[in-house]
C-alpha cells in the first residue's frame, strides 16, 4: 500500500464549496455534509468502517449539480444497533427530514438496512454496495473484540487497514486507497473502536417491509473486503431486487468509478420515483446553501444558460474580421489563419528551455523571414556585387603584370 497522498484537485475544490455541518445531537457529535435542493427527498450516503462522509464527495458533486439532493454522514460514535438507530432518527428530526433514500457500503449498508427494519416509514428505497445482512462472520474473525474500546488507536487504525487489499493496483484503484488510508488517519481513537463494534455486535437484519423493487444492489466483480459467501446472502435475500454490478472498481467504486456509480444512483433515484429539480440548481455557491443562486458560478458551470453571443456567434464581428488585412501574400495569410484558429499557444523547444510563445508572435516571425529572403538579394546586388566585379579587375591587372615580368 502507498503511502498517504496529497488531496485531489477535485477534493480541493470541493472542500472550498461545500460546507461542513457539526451539530452535537445529544451526547453525539454529527458531522455530514448536505448539499443540493432541499426540497428533494435526501439521498444519504453512510460510509464503511474506514470511510468518513468526505469519501463521498464525488456523488455530492454530481449528483447535487442535477438537480438531487445528496447528504453524506460521519458514522458516530454508538456502541451498538439499538443506539445506532435512535441516533440517526434524531438525526434526521434535527435536520428536519421524514423520508430519506439510503446509500450504504460494508458496515454503512448493513447500518442502512437496520434502519430500514426498525423505521420502515421514513425509508423509501435502498441502495447496497458491498454489504452483507449479518455480523457473526466479524466477531468469530475478531476474538478481542470485548476489549476493542481499550486498544490503541495505533493498533485500531492497522487492523481496519489490513481490511484493505494490499499490493498493485490500477491508478483510479490506487487513488481510491490511497484517499481512503488520508481518512483513517484522521479518525481518533474512539470513532474506531465504536465502528469496529457495531462490526461484531452480534446483529442481522430481518424481513423488511420495502419492496425488492425499491432496493438496488452495486457491487464490484473483482474484489472487496466483504467475503463473497455474504454478499450472495444479500443478493438471496433481496431476489427481486435491481442488480447494478461494476466490472472492477475495488473496495471504494464510489472513487474509483464514480462515473458508473453515479449513472447507477441516479437510475435508482429515477425509478423510485425521486424528480430531481435542475432549475433549482444555480451552480456551487461559496455560502454552502446549495439551493440559493451563486451569479460567479452561473457564468461558468450553469449549462442551462444561453450562448456567450459576445464569443460564440458567427454572426457577431470578431477581433479578427474587424482587423485590417496585412500586406503579405495569400498563402501566408492562410498560413496564418489556421495557427490563429486551431491553437492558442505553440510550444517553442530551443536546447534546455521550453517556452510558451503566443502565434501571433510566431506568425510575424514568419513574416520576418519571409521578408529576409528579398532584401537579402537586395543587399547582394547593390552592396556586394561592385565590390565583386572590383576584385576581379584588381585580380586581372595583377595577373598582366606578371605575365609582362616573365
Amino acid at each position: 500500500m502507498k503511502g498517504v497522498s496529497s488531496a485531489p484537485g477535485d477534493y480541493i475544490h470541493f472542500k472550498s464549496q461545500v460546507p461542513l455541518h457539526k451539530i452535537p445531537i445529544g451526547t453525539k457529535q454529527w458531522r455530514y455534509y448536505d448539499f443540493g435542493p432541499k426540497v428533494v427527498p435526501p439521498l444519504i450516503c453512510l460510509p464503511g468502517t474506514a470511510g468518513t462522509a468526505d469519501v463521498y464527495y464525488k456523488q455530492i458533486m454530481s449528483l447535487s449539480m442535477k438537480g438531487y439532493r445528496v447528504i453524506s454522514v460521519d458514522i458516530p460514535r454508538v456502541w451498538n444497533h439499538q443506539e445506532w438507530i435512535q441516533s440517526f432518527e434524531k438525526f434526521l428530526d434535527a435536520i428536519d427530514v421524514h423520508h430519506i433514500h439510503l446509500y450504504g457500503t460494508s458496515l454503512g449498508g448493513f447500518l442502512a438496512q437496520l434502519f430500514a427494519q426498525h423505521r420502515p416509514r421514513r425509508v423509501r428505497s435502498l441502495i447496497l454496495s458491498n454489504t452483507f445482512l449479518e455480523t457473526r462472520i466479524f466477531a468469530a474473525a475478531m476474538p478481542w473484540a470485548p476489549v476493542v474500546s481499550w486498544t490503541p488507536s495505533f493498533l485500531l487504525k492497522r487492523y481496519v487497514l489490513t481490511g484493505i487489499r494490499d499490493g498493485p493496483h490500477e491508478p483510479f484503484i490506487a487513488d481510491s486507497v490511497d484517499f481512503v488510508v488520508s481518512q483513517v488517519e484522521t479518525l481518533s481513537r474512539e470513532d474506531l473502536a465504536s465502528r469496529l463494534s457495531l462490526t461484531v455486535d452480534a446483529a442481522s437484519v430481518g424481513s423488511l417491509l420495502l419492496s425488492d423493487s425499491f432496493i438496488t444492489i452495486m457491487d464490484t466483480n473483482d474484489y472487496c473486503a466483504i467475503p463473497q459467501e455474504l454478499k450472495d446472502q444479500l443478493s438471496e435475500r433481496y431476489s427481486g431486487a435491481r442488480r447494478a454490478y461494476l466490472k472492477s472498481g475495488g473496495d471504494f467504486p464510489f472513487l474509483s468509478r464514480p462515473d458508473e456509480v453515479n449513472l447507477h444512483l441516479q437510475l435508482h433515484l429515477r425509478r423510485v420515483g425521486v424528480e430531481a429539480q435542475p432549475d433549482l440548481v444555480r451552480g456551487i455557491p461559496k455560502d454552502g446553501d446549495g439551493g440559493s443562486p451563486s451569479q460567479k458560478h452561473d457564468e461558468k458551470d450553469d449549462h442551462d444558460d444561453p450562448p456567450n453571443h459576445d464569443e460564440g456567434d458567427p454572426d457577431s464581428p470578431s477581433a479578427d474580421n474587424q482587423s485590417p488585412p496585412a500586406p503579405e501574400s495569400s498563402e501566408a495569410h492562410d498560413v496564418g489563419d489556421h495557427l490563429l484558429n486551431n491553437a492558442k499557444f505553440c510550444l517553442i523547444s530551443h536546447e534546455d528551455k521550453t517556452v510558451l510563445m503566443d502565434p501571433a508572435l510566431l506568425l510575424m516571425k514568419q513574416h520576418a523571414i519571409d521578408t529576409k529572403v528579398p532584401l537579402s538579394w537586395e543587399i547582394f546586388t547593390f552592396c556586394l556585387l561592385p565590390l565583386y566585379v572590383e576584385s576581379l579587375y584588381i585580380t586581372s591587372g595583377y595577373c598582366l603584370k606578371f605575365r609582362q615580368f616573365v
